[in-house]
C-alpha cells in the first residue's frame, strides 16, 4: 500500500470496502471451483485437487502481479495506453495464425505457453479500457463536439471486434462494445451520436447472431430449451435443474448432483448454477449482493476521482465497473436461462487464469487510483 511523495515511498491502507468484497469473491471462487471440479479432475487427471491447486497458484500469481501494478503511478498507465493497445492487436492476430493459436471446442482463442494457456481477449479488455481512459483525458471536451474524436475509438473497437469474431469470441466482442459505448456516453458524448451508433451496433450484433448456424441454434435453445433437451438445449436444461434442486438453502456444499458430468465442465461458465444448487437461493443472492456492492463502490471511487481532478481514474473506474457488471449479468443471465447461451466467465469465480489475472490487475489500478484521491486530499489540506 504505497504512495509516492518525492523520492519517499509512503504506505497507506487501500480502500477497505473494495478489498474486503474482492477477497470474499476470490475466496468464494476458490471454494466453488474446488467443489464443482473435484469429480471431473479425478476422472480426467487422476487428481481430484488438480483444478483447486492450479487455481490457488493463479490467485497467488495474480495477486503478485496486482501488487506490482498497485505501486505504479496511474499517470504511467495513462501515458502507455497506446502500447497496451498495440500489444493487444498483435496478440489477437497471433492467436489466429494456424499452429500458433490453440483450438478448443471449435474456437481458436488461446495461446499455449507450455504449462498454461493465455487468452488474448482478456488482455484486450484491459488494453481497451486503459487506452480509452487516457484518450478521453487527452481529448477532453472535444469528444462531445468533434465527430472525428468520437469516431477514432469506435474504429479501434471495430478492429478488435472483427479479430475477436474470427476466433470466434462473440461474448468478448459484446462486452468490449458495451464498455466502450458506456465510457463514451459517461464522458459526455452527444446523445445523438450515442443513439445513432448504439442503433447501428445493435443491428450489427443482431445480424451477427443470426449469421452463424450455431448461434441460431443457441437462440432457439434459449427460447425453449426443453424442445431439444439432449442436444442444443442440454446445458441450459441441466443448469435449470441445478437451480431447481438448490431451492432456498441448497443441498449442501460438495453435494451437487449436476456437477457429476450432467453439466459439462461445471467449473467454467456454469459455475453459478452449481453454487446455487449447493448453497441455494440464499447463497446465490449472497454473490449478487457482493457484486452489487463491489461495482457500486468502484463507481463511487470514479466519482470521487473526477471530483479530485483525476479524470483518468474516473474513466478507468467507470470502464472497470461496466466490464465487471456486464460479465456478471451475461454469465448469470445465461445460467438462469434469461439470456442466450454464451461463454462468459464470472469475474473472480469461474475457472480461468487469464480472466483472474486481468481482473485483479485492473482492480489493483483502481486501488491505486483510490490512493491518488487520498494524496490529493492531503495536499489540499
Amino acid at each position: 500500500m504505497t504512495a509516492l511523495r518525492g523520492h519517499q515511498l509512503e504506505l497507506h491502507p487501500p480502500d477497505k470496502i473494495i478489498s474486503i468484497l474482492s477477497l470474499f469473491l476470490i475466496l468464494i471462487g476458490a471454494i466453488a471451483i474446488s467443489s464443482s471440479s473435484i469429480d471431473y479432475a479425478a476422472k480426467y487427471f487422476g487428481n481430484p485437487w488438480y483444478y483447486t491447486l492450479r487455481h490457488i497458484s493463479y490467485i497467488i500469481f495474480s495477486l503478485g502481479v496486482g501488487f506490482c501494478a498497485y505501486v505504479i503511478p496511474t499517470h504511467i498507465w495513462r501515458d502507455t495506453g497506446i502500447l497496451w493497445l498495440l500489444a493487444a492487436t498483435a496478440l489477437l492476430i497471433f492467436v489466429l495464425i494456424p499452429g500458433v493459436g490453440k483450438e478448443v471446442n471449435g474456437s481458436q482463442r488461446w495461446l499455449s505457453l507450455g504449462f498454461v494457456s493465455f487468452q488474448p481477449s482478456e488482455f484486450t479488455k484491459f488494453a481497451m479500457i486503459t487506452f480509452l481512459s487516457g484518450y478521453l483525458v487527452r481529448q477532453g471536451e472535444k469528444i462531445s463536439r468533434d465527430w472525428l474524436c468520437f469516431l477514432k475509438p469506435i474504429l479501434i473497437t471495430l478492429v478488435f471486434v472483427v479479430l475477436l469474431l474470427m476466433e470466434p469470441d462473440f461474448g468478448a466482442a459484446v462486452i468490449i462494445i458495451g464498455s466502450v459505448f458506456t465510457m463514451l456516453f459517461l464522458a459526455g458524448v452527444r446523445l445523438i451520436y450515442f443513439l445513432c451508433l448504439a442503433a447501428l451496433a445493435t443491428s450489427f450484433l443482431f445480424m451477427l447472431a443470426l449469421s452463424a448456424p450455431y448461434r441460431v441454434q443457441r437462440l432457439v435453445a434459449y427460447i425453449d430449451p426443453w424442445s431439444d433437451p439432449y442436444a442444443n438445449g442440454y446445458q441450459l436444461v441441466q443448469s435449470l435443474i441445478a437451480f431447481g434442486r438448490g431451492e432456498w438453502f441448497g443441498v449442501g456444499l460438495g453435494n451437487s448432483v449436476q456437477k457429476l458430468f450432467y453439466l459439462p465442465e461445471a467449473h467454467t461458465d456454469f459455475i453459478f448454477a452449481i453454487w446455487a444448487e449447493e448453497l441455494g437461493a440464499i447463497g446465490a443472492l449472497l454473490i449478487l449482493l457482493l457484486y452489487a456492492g463491489f461495482v457500486a463502490r468502484i463507481i463511487w471511487l470514479g466519482w470521487q476521482s473526477a471530483s479530485a481532478g483525476n479524470f483518468f481514474g474516473a474513466h478507468f473506474c467507470n470502464g472497470f465497473a461496466v466490464l465487471i457488471s456486464g460479465q456478471v449479468i451475461i454469465n448469470i443471465g445465461v445460467a438462469m436461462g434469461l439470456l442466450p447461451t454464451k461463454g462468459m466467465t464470472l469475474p473472480f469465480i469461474s475457472w480461468g487464469g487469464t480472466s483472474l489475472l486481468f481482473t485483479i490487475l485492473m482492480l489493483s489500478i483502481v486501488l491505486r487510483i483510490e490512493q491518488d484521491i487520498k494524496l490529493r486530499k492531503q495536499s489540499n489540506e
